[in-house]
């Protein structure tokens, strides 16, 4: 039996009653795009969902859904998935990889192949593309960038991210598609900011020395965002910054994830040329072959930058999200679920 979505159908009920079906969906499997699935099956809604492996669903597992086998670089696949399919949220791709060409294969060359599927066999579907706040890049100042600003991504994943934006734009006025633009999204199922809960659970947390300020998202909200865009909530043929309006600074966002979990932590500052090495051997690693290495080069080259800072103001209100979940009730959240789970302590 399904268990109750992070995201409840009643919540959402509008834009998913708007939604166009068949619903086809990359990334399913995934942290975000196992939230997404959840929802869209509570309301009885039974999307397609692209595996690389069929016995190995993941979250998604007591989902109703259909099962699509391939990957992006399988064009066959990738046509069945959206075969005369109404919407199309794509939130597959590579988030760590040894080398620039390996973002790009599953980045660029990934979208651009789903974006050929989708002219050929769905050229009406409504195209959802969640990318990343990378593709743009850090910003210099605190309040951060907007849609608008001229991207300037520095690292291999946000060159990635960007170029496939531009495989998106391909469709031109020929089709209905919107871009989204999330921050660092934290939350239940995810593995990334995991890290930071796992270091203060242990209560040491190193951070890059400078001033540093940041745009976070609680899963639930990105969730929320796609639905609307998917519903046509928005104008089409745009890019929407996500995330909470106000960033917080690095220290006080460890401190209030700290407090979340009823927890005092130690910020220890280290020089960026400490991270910057650590990278290096992280992406030695990888290319090792140990896939699961946290800190590459190109991780590094993002933590050590500027303000990872979006201004999401008006993208919000023109997606129809006006509230959102703040950090310390976000943070409170997903302390409980990794603690069920035994992922910290």
């Amino acid at each position: 039996m399904q268990a109750e979505p992070l995201v409840a159908t009643d919540a959402v009920a509008g834009w998913l009653e708007r939604l166009e079906q068949p619903v086809a969906v990359t990334g399913g499997t995934g942290f975000v795009g196992s939230h997404v699935v959840d929802t869209l099956c509570a309301a009885g809604i039974r999307p397609r969902v692209l595996v690389r492996d069929r016995r190995s669903p993941r979250w998604i597992d007591d989902c109703p859904v259909e099962l699509v086998h391939g990957s992006l670089g399988d064009d066959g696949s990738l046509r069945r998935l959206v075969d005369s399919a109404r919407t199309v949220i794509h939130l597959a791709g590579v988030l760590r990889a040894a080398r620039e060409a390996d973002f790009d294969a599953g980045n660029r060359a990934g979208t651009a192949n789903l974006v050929g599927a989708i002219e050929s066999v769905a050229p009406d579907a409504m195209f959802v593309h969640v990318s990343s706040l990378a593709a743009v890049g850090p910003s210099v100042a605190i309040d951060g960038v907007g849609p608008e600003a001229e991207p300037r991504p520095l690292s291999a994943y946000g060159r990635s991210k960007l170029a496939a934006e531009l495989a998106v734009r391909e469709l031109g006025h020929r089709g209905r598609w919107v871009i989204l633009r999330p921050p660092a999204i934290y939350g239940p199922r995810d593995i990334d900011v995991l890290q930071f809960f796992r270091l203060t659970s242990r209560g040491v947390v190193p951070l890059p020395a400078g001033e540093r300020w940041v745009t976070v998202a609680y899963v639930a909200d990105v969730v929320r965002a796609i639905l609307a865009a998917a519903a046509g909530q928005a104008p089409l043929r745009d890019v929407y910054h996500l995330g909470e309006p106000v960033p917080y600074r690095m220290p006080a966002l460890i401190r209030l994830l700290a407090a979340a979990g009823g927890l005092e932590a130690r910020l220890v500052y280290l020089p960026s040329a400490l991270v910057t090495f650590a990278g290096a051997v992280g992406s030695g690693l990888q290319r090792l072959g140990f896939s699961r290495v946290a800190m590459t080069r190109d991780k590094a080259r993002e933590l050590t930058a500027r303000h990872w800072t979006a201004r999401t103001s008006a993208s919000l209100r023109e997606l129809g999200l006006s509230e959102w979940v703040e950090f310390p009730t976000g943070a409170v959240e997903t302390w409980k679920w990794y603690r069920r789970v035994g992922w910290v302590r």
